[in-house]
C-alpha cells in the first residue's frame, strides 16, 4: 500500500487530465474580463474560433517542406519498432501496451520471459485498442488496467475518450481476453477503483450532485457488491466538498491481506486510515504531509517536514522504516533508511521479494542502493551509479515472489539499456537497447550552476556540440518545469536530437526551484508565496548562458508544458528582454480564477487560494493573464493546449493568446481538438504538436 500525494498528476503537468468541463457554470464572473466567453470549452462559437486561430498557425509554421520532413522524422522516432518494449507483470506473463505505425492507438499485449528476452519476442494480443475503438465508434485511448492478485484472472480496464483524465471503466477476463458480460462497469467520470475481492470494488466515483469535490474528483468512496446496481453501494467514508478526493483498496498480499482508505486533503496532505474487517477506520498517526507505504510487515513514511516523534528529530525528505502492527500498537521505534544531505534526496524506492532498492539523486545524477530488512539497522550495499551526468532506475519484477529486478540506465546522448537481474546473484544482464535516432558522438553534456537573485546555486544541463563556438548566437532551448516536488534528469530524446540538436542548437535543461531535485525543501522553496524564487531561477540560468557567451536573447527560446507553461508565461511578463521567442504547453496562465477552471482547485497547495485577499496579493505577482499589458517588448509567443484536457482545460491559453492578440502582440496559438493533458491521443498528434513547437522556436532564434 502506498499513501501519497496524486504525484502522477503533477508529472503529467510536467509533460504530457473525468468528465469534460463544459461551460463553468459556478464562476464569480469577472465583469471587466473580455475573454470570459472562451471559458465554454465545448461552445459552437468557441469551437470555431478555435479552428480560426489554428488555421492561422499551421499555414504559417506547419505548410513547409521543412515542417513535414520533421513532422515525419518525429513520427519514426515514436513509432520505431526497435524502441525498448517496457513490460509489467501480472502473473506468470509479461505485459506491454505498444504503439506504432500499425496500431496507432495500440495493442495490450504479453509474452513469457523466456520471449521477452529474444530480440524479436513473440506477443500474444490481449486487446486490440484500434479494433475495439472501430467496432465501438470510440476514439479510445488507453488508460491502464488493474488486476486481481494472486490469482490474476479478472481486471479492470480504464479506458479515455480522446485522452482526457475521465475514464471509463470495465471488468476484463484475462484468461478468455474479452470483457466480461455484465461484470463491474463504470461510466465516464473520474473515478478511483480497486479490487476487494472477485466480488466486491472500492468504487469512488460521480455517483451524482454533491459527490465531487471542488477539485473535480471523487469526495465519497463506496464498496459495491457484483450483480447489485452501483445505487446499492455501501459507503465508506466521505470526504469534505473541499478536500482533494477520496480512495479505497485493498492490499492482497497473501498473508498480509488489508485495507485501506486515504482521505487526499491537498495536493501533498492526506489522512490514511486502516480499514478493520468489522469496517471500523484507524488512522495512521504520521503527519499529514508524509507519505506512506504499507508492505508485508513493514510501514515506510517520508516526512514532507523534520518531524519530531518518539524524543528524535527526522529530517523533511527522510526514508523511516517501521514494523506496521507495532506502530499501530503505539510504538515509535524508527529506522532511517535514508536521510538527505546538501546535494542529495531519495528519487524513489521500490521492494522487491526481501529486500528494498533505493533511488538517490545526489546532484541530480543517480545512484542505487540495496537494503535487506532486519532488526535493528536495516544491512546496505551498493548496486551502483549512472554513468556521468546520465540517469539510471531500477525497480522490483515481483514484490511477492523474487527479488528479480528491472534496471535501466540512459542519458541525454546515451540511449536506454534493460538490464534484468536478481539481487545478490551477480550483476545484471542487458536485455534489451534502444536505438539511436541522431549521431551523438557530435555532442557533449555538462553540468552548470548558475547563482539566483538571492545567492542560490542553481543547477542545469547543457547538451552542445563539440565545437561549439562561444560566440554569443548559438540557437540555444532552455527547458524547464519548477514544481509539484519533480525533478528534471538527464534522459534520452530521439525528438530533442533530431528537432534541434542535430540543427546545430544548445538543449539546456534548468533545474530551478520547485521541482524535486533536491527533495522537499527544494520544492518548498517556490511554493505560494515564494513562487518568484521558481521564476528567478530560470532566468539566472538565462543570464548564466550569456555570460558563458552560449547564446544571447536573441538566440534563445523557451519551452515548459502545464506548470512548466506557466513558467513560460511568467518569463513573457517578467522577463521578456531575455528570450528571442517563448512556447507555452497546455498551461495554466489565469492564475486568479485557475481554482474555477477544470481540476485547477485541487493545486491551492502548490500556489495558494486567489479568492482569499491576502493571498492573491501574492498570486498575482504571477499571473501571466493578469499581468500582461500593452506597451512591452514581448518576444514571439506560441501557446499550445487541449480541448479535451480536464486537468488544466484549455481556457488559460485560449484567453492568453485573444488578450495578447487583442494587444497588438505577435502571439500564436494551436489547440488540438483531443489528446488530454498531453495534448496528443497518438503518435500521429504529439510528433505534430512537437515538430510545431520546435519549428516555432527554429524559425524565431536561429
Amino acid at each position: 500500500m502506498k499513501s501519497k500525494s496524486p504525484r502522477w498528476l503533477a508529472l503529467a503537468l510536467a509533460v504530457t487530465l473525468g468528465g469534460m468541463t463544459h461551460a463553468n457554470d459556478n464562476l464569480a464572473p469577472a465583469a471587466s474580463d473580455p475573454n470570459l466567453w472562451l471559458e465554454n470549452i465545448d461552445g459552437a462559437r468557441q469551437l470555431d474560433w478555435v479552428k480560426t486561430q489554428n488555421a492561422k498557425t499551421v499555414a504559417a509554421y506547419a505548410q513547409s517542406a521543412e515542417f513535414k520532413q520533421l513532422d515525419a522524422r518525429l513520427l519514426e522516432v515514436l513509432d520505431s519498432t526497435d524502441r525498448i518494449p517496457m513490460v509489467a507483470k501480472i502473473g506468470d506473463l509479461y505485459y506491454n501496451f505498444w504503439r506504432d505505425q500499425d496500431h496507432p492507438k495500440g495493442l495490450w499485449r504479453r509474452t513469457t520471459l523466456a520471449e521477452y528476452r529474444k530480440d524479436k519476442p513473440a506477443w500474444e494480443t490481449v486487446i486490440d485498442l484500434d479494433a475495439l475503438a472501430k467496432a465501438e465508434n470510440e476514439n479510445w485511448v488507453w488508460h491502464g488496467a488493474q488486476c486481481l492478485k494472486p490469482d490474476y484472472q479478472r481486471c479492470l480496464v480504464m479506458l479515455s475518450r480522446g485522452g482526457a483524465d475521465a475514464d471509463v471503466v470495465r471488468e476484463f477476463d484475462l484468461s478468455a481476453k474479452q470483457f466480461v458480460k455484465g461484470g463491474f462497469e463504470l461510466p465516464e467520470a473520474k473515478s478511483n477503483v480497486g479490487w476487494k475481492d472477485k466480488d466486491h470494488l472500492y468504487v469512488a466515483t460521480d455517483f451524482g450532485p454533491g459527490s465531487m469535490t471542488t477539485s473535480s474528483y471523487p469526495r465519497i468512496v463506496k464498496e459495491w457488491r457484483r450483480g447489485t446496481p452501483l445505487a446499492s453501494a455501501v459507503t465508506v467514508y466521505e470526504v469534505k466538498a473541499n478536500d482533494m478526493s477520496v480512495s479505497a483498496f485493498r492490499d492482497n498480499t497473501p498473508g498480509f491481506e488489508r485495507d485501506f482508505v486515504t482521505r487526499q486533503i491537498a495536493f501533498y496532505d492526506s489522512e490514511s486510515f486502516f480499514r478493520g474487517k468489522d469496517g471500523k477506520l484507524t488512522r495512521i498517526d504520521v503527519p499529514t504531509d508524509a507519505q506512506t507505504d504499507v508492505h508485508r510487515e513493514w510501514l515506510l513514511i517520508e516526512p514532507r517536514s523534520d518531524w519530531t516523534v518518539g524524543g528524535k528529530t527526522y529530517k523533511s525528505g527522510s526514508l523511516l522504516a517501521t514494523r506496521f502492527d507495532d506502530y499501530m500498537a503505539g510504538k515509535r521505534e524508527l529506522n532511517v533508511l535514508f536521510a538527505p544531505t546538501a546535494t542529495t534526496a531519495l528519487d524513489g524506492y521500490s521492494w522487491t521479494r526481501h529486500q528494498l532498492i533505493l533511488n538517490v539523486m545526489d546532484n541530480v545524477v543517480n545512484k542505487l542502493e540495496v537494503l535487506t530488512p532486519g532488526p535493528g539497522e536495516w544491512k546496505r550495499q551498493s548496486l551502483g551509479g549512472a554513468p556521468a551526468l546520465s540517469q539510471i532506475a531500477a525497480v522490483g519484477v515481483d514484490d511477492d515472489t523474487s527479488d528479480d529486478y528491472f534496471l535501466t540506465v540512459s542519458g541525454f546522448l546515451q540511449p536506454t539499456t534493460l538490464y534484468y537481474g536478481t539481487l545478490g546473484q551477480g550483476e545484471a544482464q542487458a536485455i534489451k537497447h534502444s536505438p539511436s535516432f541522431f549521431d551523438a558522438s557530435k555532442y557533449v553534456v555538462s553540468q552548470h550552476f548558475a547563482t539566483s537573485k538571492d545567492g542560490t546555486r542553481v543547477p542545469y544541463f547543457e547538451i552542445a556540440p563539440k565545437d561549439l563556438q562561444t560566440n554569443g548566437v548559438n540557437p540555444t532551448l532552455q527547458y524547464g518545469y519548477g514544481g509539484f516536488e519533480i525533478a528534471l534528469q538527464p534522459a534520452y530524446s530521439g525528438s530533442i536530437g533530431r528537432a534541434w540538436l542535430d540543427k546545430g542548437g544548445v538543449y539546456v535543461i534548468a533545474n530551478i526551484r520547485g521541482g524535486g531535485e533536491y527533495g522537499p525543501r527544494w520544492h518548498q522553496a517556490a511554493m505560494k508565496a515564494n513562487r518568484l524564487r521558481a521564476y528567478e531561477d530560470f532566468a539566472a540560468v538565462s543570464e548564466d548562458l550569456f555570460a558563458r557567451k552560449i547564446t544571447s536573447p536573441a538566440h534563445l527560446g523557451a519551452m515548459g508544458g502545464s506548470n512548466g507553461g506557466l513558467l513560460m508565461g511568467n518569463m513573457l511578463t517578467l522577463y521578456p528582454q531575455l528570450y528571442g521567442a517563448i512556447v507555452s504547453q497546455v498551461a495554466l496562465l489565469d492564475m486568479q480564477r485557475y481554482t474555477h477552471l477544470s481540476a485547477g482547485a485541487s493545486w491551492i497547495a502548490e500556489y495558494g487560494d486567489p479568492d482569499k485577499p491576502q493571498e492573491w496579493a501574492w498570486i498575482k505577482t504571477f499571473s501571466p493573464y493578469t499581468n500582461a499589458k500593452a506597451g512591452q517588448n514581448y518576444p514571439p509567443v506560441l501557446f499550445t493546449t487541449s480541448t479535451r484536457d480536464d486537468r488544466v482545460g484549455p481556457v488559460h491559453a485560449r484567453k492568453m493568446y485573444a488578450k495578447l492578440e487583442g494587444l497588438g502582440y505577435d502571439a500564436s496559438f494551436y489547440e488540438n481538438i483531443e489528446g488530454g493533458h498531453g495534448a496528443a491521443a497518438d503518435n500521429k498528434q504529439a510528433a505534430f504538436m512537437s515538430a510545431l513547437g520546435y519549428t516555432y522556436l527554429w524559425d524565431h532564434v536561429k
